[in-house]
């Protein structure tokens, strides 16, 4: 009896331990199944393949014009302005400046316009009182002439003194026209002399007002074109501690304030690697894509490409070349600054299979993808066409084809793990 217990119990562990080891694989299995399920898989797609060279860089703006502050304007301080980067239109207002000097600067000239003007009115007014004054005491003296001449002709029927007396009478008054005739041009030339130098006081307050006004005029400071605000670094307080114009900052008299691009002549500027440099020539065909506007594929011409090198300053430092993509038809989302890439495109393959670069492994030295075809992984060698940093053109597998994007071999648990 004892024996059959001891048996029906080894029987019964026996029955247990398979069970439970039975369960730990179904678990197992499961496990793998299910992870191979959730790997990531993308389809082979099958047409033209663009052979590119891909360059980072940025847009920038082949034409773009400046806005500068008045020439000998003092004090410009910025009370308003428009916000920066927002759109204008050609003649909309971009910066005013505190015209408060200028406006009191503009009444002391006027009240000095005023009085050279009353001056100059006083001695015109002066000068024609002393003409007509002199005009009379001319003709007195000519009438005494002429009364001397005719005494003197009395004189021939008169006695020999009273010819002689009436002589000395005529050349009296002769010398006395003489010294009004003198009198009369001294006075004409001081006046004139004196309503010349009061004019030139005159017309020069009246420049001075003209020039007051119209530095209140240039407090204003409008677009020239349509386009986007752009502020200009303020280097007054270092160029490290530089920063936008801003209201409440000071401008110098000629400095730039702002710069407004033509969005119609926006490229992108991007940097060429010396062993690309072969690949690529002017008239190219090209794309732009933009960081922050992924959804964003814009046609564009390789239109120049610089002809020297340049030596950056990161370790290790590399030489590059910048080449130039002009974009067709901009996006009114664009501003200058964007950082993005040109891909130039250098060759194209007909009615490729494209799959992305990240689905292509290397065993046994060579080039294989891993085809997912109802939870199992299988790997198909390929040859490689072309590649470009995305995305490769491959030769091997069918269109419509499901790639994964990782190794299934590393994403699996070993076996023999717990």
């Amino acid at each position: 009896m004892k024996r059959i217990r001891t048996a029906r119990f080894w029987i019964t562990l026996a029955l247990v331990l398979l069970v439970l080891s039975a369960a730990a694989a179904g678990v197992y299995r499961l496990s793998r199944v299910q992870a191979a399920g959730t790997l990531p898989t993308a389809p082979a797609r099958q047409g033209d393949f663009s052979v590119i060279v891909r360059c980072r860089g940025e847009l920038k703006a082949r034409r773009s014009v400046q806005i500068v502050a008045p020439v000998n304007v003092p004090s410009l301080r910025i009370v308003w302005q428009a916000p920066p980067g927002s759109a204008v239109k050609q003649g909309d207002l971009v910066v005013r400046f505190d015209p408060s000097s200028a406006q009191q600067q503009l009444q002391e000239k006027d009240a000095a316009l005023k009085q050279a003007q009353a001056t100059l009115e006083q001695a015109v007014a002066d000068a024609r009182i002393t003409e007509e004054q002199d005009r009379r005491d001319l003709s007195s003296a000519k009438y005494d002439v002429e009364k001397a001449k005719m005494e003197v002709t009395k004189a021939e029927i008169a006695s020999q003194l009273e010819g002689e007396m009436s002589k000395i009478d005529l050349g009296l008054s002769e010398q006395k026209l003489h010294v009004q005739e003198a009198t009369v041009n001294l006075h004409a030339t001081s006046n004139k002399a004196k309503i010349a130098s009061l004019t030139r006081q005159r017309d020069q307050a009246q420049a001075e007002v003209d020039l007051t006004k119209h530095r209140l005029s240039q407090m204003e400071l409008r677009a020239p074109l349509s386009g986007v605000v752009m502020y200009m670094q303020n280097n007054s307080q270092g160029w490290m501690n530089a920063k936008p114009f801003q209201v409440g900052d000071q401008v110098w008299p000629g400095g730039v304030v702002a710069e407004i691009p033509d969005l119609t002549s926006l490229e992108m500027e991007g940097k060429v690697e010396e062993i690309d440099r072969g690949r690529i020539s002017v008239g190219q065909e090209a794309r732009v894509h933009i960081d922050s506007l992924p959804e964003l594929t814009m046609p564009a011409d390789l239109v120049a490409i610089s002809p020297l090198t340049e030596i950056s300053f990161e370790w290790p430092r590399t030489s590059t070349f910048r080449a130039y993509g002009h974009i067709r038809q901009p996006d009114q989302r664009l501003r200058p600054a964007m950082n993005g890439n040109i891909d130039v495109v250098i060759n194209r393959i007909p009615n490729a299979i494209s799959i992305p670069a990240k689905s292509v492994f290397t065993r046994n030295g060579k080039p294989i993808v891993y085809l997912a075809e109802k939870g199992i992984y299988r790997p198909a060698e390929v040859d490689l066409l072309a590649r470009n940093p995305d995305e490769v053109a491959v030769k091997g597998i069918k269109a419509g084809a499901m790639v994964t994007l990782v190794d299934p071999t590393a994403a699996r648990p070993k076996e023999g793990s717990k």
